[in-house]
Parts: structure tokens; C-alpha cells; sequence
């Protein structure tokens, strides 16, 4: 038999590691409006608090430094807002590029992260609150480093039904709509980091799951992180420790019940995934444990007897800015888009100028976009993560090629353009596909560039 299949070992990282949270919750009178659909432009209370949580990871030997922050906020939508924060926050910590990956949860009961909504009702809200982001990062990123201790994170694959396929045809317009499809399957893919110290003692925790936090909708009142905020209060309760959640590859995925004004639901939907996460920390070995295939037991049957042994946990720690570029499609000009917004009446039309006024200036007139890719190696784990919204064939074809590694992959980190749909969509009548400024043949790009990237740190 080969030695490969006689003993198992959980991707592990062993270094100096750092956890803190903060709570950025704004005021409730922010301008907040996310869907075309809804009637107010603010929230006129506060459902669940919206966190921000941050994992330093360093190495015992090098100088290497990573910063890892989870906040609750929905998307980017003025690509200056986003580069103004984090090149801030780089400046404070004395970091560089390739060391910070800022991953929104994308949850779309959140304020309105945009400074050219500053003269809407709430919109003078807006500049003062991503000031406050940007210092409660700051304090967590400081903390985070300054309680550093020497700690193992350590990986297990799990599962969770909670996302379902969200592309569904409507025949009688000959379209694609957002919703529920039950005729196609969704990745339920889970994955847990777990972070102990010397102790043994959990002291934080990491859940990259794919899921659109679209529970809440244009009904809705309140402002919210939707299911992440019950789950994390789960977890936490739980372990007693901080929980990070990483939004993965969700670009067509999404819970079945959805755009609601229901906080239950949303409650619900957050329950259903924290179980599923402590289900997954509870199948996993001690800290720094791996079984070894030891001998055969003759009875009935024979009987293959595993057992525990000490497990030594990688080291390895780098970080990776890799530069991809991707096709656009042909776009109209900002002074045609200008031309369009200055002439509509529509709500929900108004609302979706908007964001391909924002898409079109932060693309450029190129025929290309250089996205970042950040690639960060811990040990037998990978982090992955990129500003776009992929659909999940992009973690489902990575970790396929890796799967003695943990790969953790996200969306929206370091800021936000457009989804990215496999190819085959590109000739229907789709959201994804009418909103996004790439053309055809991205996502496919950026998996092949993910996979080389990966590939490389190994052989290297």
C-alpha cells in the first residue's frame, strides 16, 4: 500500500499568532440603500452589531508578517474609497501590499460604503463612518500583533447546506433570474480553521463558507451581517473564542428562502451554518495530532487499526501579490453613462446606473483590468483571495488540484469590480454577466493563475 494512505495529518501552521475583534457599527440613520427594490434609503434601527475581526500570523524565524481582517460590510462600490482605506491602514502598520487581505462578508443589510452617495439622505454619514473602519482597523490590527503567541492553526473540511444554486431560468422571458434553482447542485463546501495555543486552548476561529448574505432585503429595516452575525455568536459561544468568517466563491450561490424582511430567517440561516461549523471542529484531532495506520487486527474481518501520534505542524509562511489581467468587455464611456443618469426617473434604474458608472470608472479604458491576487502560504493551508465576485467553480477547481492542502478562497478582498461567470453563461440574459465589465474567459484566467501560483510556492 502506499505510505501516502497510512497516515493522515491535518493541514496545520505553527508561528506566533494574534486575534482581536472590534465592533464598527454605524449609526443607524446612515445612507444604506443596497437594493433597487426598496423604499427607504436608510435603516431605521440595528438588528445585530457588525464586527470586524483580525488574525496576525508571523514567523518564529523570519520577519514575515501577515495581517488577515473580516469585517461585516457589503461591497466596494468607489474603487478609490477602498484603495484610500487599506494604502491608510498599510501606512499604519508599516506593511506592505502583499501582507493584508481586507475581506468583507458582503452582506447586503449593511451601510453604503460609498462616498458618492454623500449627498443622499444619511450620505454625510458616510465619509465619517469609513474614517471610524479605518481606526477600528487599525486598533484591531495593533492588538492582534501585540498579542501574538506561539499557536497552531489548524484546518478540517466540512459541510453545510445552507447555500443552494441561485440561477434560475424564466423560460417565458428567456432569461436567468436570482433565485432558488433546486434543479442544480451548489457547493456545500465548508471549511474550519481552528487556532489553539500551547495550552491546547482555542483562541480564535476561521469559517470560509460561500454563501450571499441576500437573507435581507429591501423589506428590511434594520441594519444587519445577516446569517453571519448569529453564526459567529454560535461559534463563539462555543469555542469562547473570536470568529473570523471569510465570504468564499458565492458568485451564483445563496440560501433558498432569501430576500426577506425577516430577521428570524436570517437568525435561522446563521444557526444552520454555526452548527455545521462546531460539527466540524468537533471531528478534529487534538492540536498537533495525526493518526498513523499501526497494524491489522484479525477478528471477523481484518481490521485495519488507526492510532494518534505527535504531529509536527508546518511552518512555512509567505505572501504573494500576483497581478492578473483580465479581459473587459466593450463598455460605454462615463460620459454616455453621465448622460443616462442625468435623464432617468426610475428608482431601481437610477440604482443600477450607478453601479455601472462606478464598475466603468474603476476599469478604466483599457482593454484590459489588472486584478490583485493574493496568495498567502501557512504551512499545508493556502489563503487565496481576490477583489471580484467568482462563481464557485473557481474554489471547486482549486482545491481540486491541491487536496492535501487547505484552501481557503474569498471574494471581495482588497476591494471589489464584478462577478465572474464561467464562460458557458456569457450568451444568456444574466445578472452576473450584464453587470460584470469582464468578458468572457475570466474566471478561467484567474482559476489558471490561481492554480500556477499555488503551484509554484510548493515546488519552490
Amino acid at each position: 500500500m502506499n505510505n501516502a494512505f497510512l497516515q493522515y495529518h491535518q493541514p496545520s501552521f505553527s508561528g506566533l499568532i494574534g486575534v482581536s475583534k472590534t465592533d464598527i457599527t454605524p449609526p443607524a440613520g446612515i445612507y444604506s440603500r443596497n437594493w433597487g427594490a426598496a423604499k427607504n434609503s436608510v435603516y431605521t434601527g440595528i438588528h445585530q452589531s457588525l464586527e470586524l475581526t483580525c488574525l496576525s500570523f508571523q514567523s518564529v524565524t523570519t520577519d514575515t508578517k501577515l495581517i488577515l481582517i473580516g469585517a461585516d460590510l457589503g461591497w466596494w462600490r468607489n474603487a478609490d474609497d477602498e484603495k484610500n482605506l487599506r494604502l491608510q491602514l498599510l501606512e499604519a502598520l508599516g506593511l506592505d501590499e502583499s501582507q493584508l487581505m481586507f475581506c468583507l462578508s458582503h452582506t447586503h443589510a449593511g451601510p453604503t460604503i460609498c462616498s458618492d452617495y454623500r449627498n443622499e439622505p444619511g450620505g454625510d454619514l458616510i465619509l465619517p463612518y469609513l474614517e471610524h473602519v479605518l481606526q477600528q482597523a487599525i486598533i484591531a490590527s495593533k492588538n492582534a500583533m501585540a498579542r501574538a503567541q506561539p499557536a497552531t492553526l489548524d484546518w478540517r473540511y466540512g459541510k453545510c447546506t445552507l447555500a443552494t444554486n441561485r440561477d434560475l431560468a424564466q423560460r417565458e422571458k428567456n432569461r436567468l433570474i436570482l433565485g432558488y434553482n433546486p434543479g442544480q447542485p451548489a457547493d456545500d463546501t465548508l471549511l474550519v480553521g481552528r487556532v489553539s495555543n500551547e495550552q491546547g486552548k482555542i483562541i480564535g476561529t476561521i469559517v470560509n463558507y460561500a454563501c450571499h448574505p441576500t437573507t435581507l432585503a429591501w423589506d428590511n429595516q434594520l441594519l444587519s451581517p445577516d446569517y453571519v452575525g448569529t453564526m459567529r455568536a454560535v461559534v463563539e459561544k462555543y469555542t469562547t473564542a473570536p470568529c473570523l468568517f471569510l465570504q468564499g466563491a458565492s458568485g451564483e450561490l445563496a440560501p433558498a428562502e432569501q430576500y426577506s424582511g425577516d430577521v428570524g430567517l436570517a437568525e435561522k440561516h446563521g444557526r444552520q451554518l454555526g452548527f455545521s461549523v462546531i460539527s466540524t471542529l468537533e471531528s478534529m484531532l487534538p492540536v498537533n495530532t495525526g493518526l498513523v495506520h499501526s497494524r491489522v487486527v484479525e477478528s471477523g474481518a481484518a481490521l485495519a487499526i488507526w492510532e494518534r501520534f505527535r504531529q509536527t505542524p508546518a511552518t512555512e509562511i509567505s505572501a504573494d501579490l500576483i497581478r492578473v489581467r483580465l479581459p473587459l468587455k466593450a463598455l460605454p464611456s462615463l460620459a454616455e453613462i453621465e448622460d443616462e443618469l442625468r435623464s432617468c426617473t426610475d428608482a431601481v434604474q437610477k440604482e443600477r446606473l450607478l453601479r455601472k458608472y462606478n464598475v466603468r470608472k474603476a476599469a478604466g479604458d483599457e482593454s484590459h483590468s489588472s486584478t490583485g491576487l493574493w496568495i498567502w502560504r501557512l504551512g499545508s493551508s493556502f489563503l487565496a483571495g481576490q477583489p471580484n465576485e467568482a462563481y464557485s467553480e473557481f474554489q471547486l477547481s482549486v482545491r481540486q488540484e491541491f487536496p492535501s492542502f487547505a484552501i481557503a478562497v474569498m471574494n471581495i478582498v482588497n476591494g471589489h469590480l464584478g462577478y465572474l461567470p464561467p464562460s458557458k453563461w456569457y450568451d444568456s440574459d444574466i445578472y452576473s454577466v450584464w453587470q460584470t465589465p469582464f468578458e468572457a474567459g475570466s474566471l478561467e484566467a484567474l482559476t489558471n493563475e490561481t492554480i500556477k501560483a499555488i503551484a509554484k510556492n510548493i515546488d519552490n
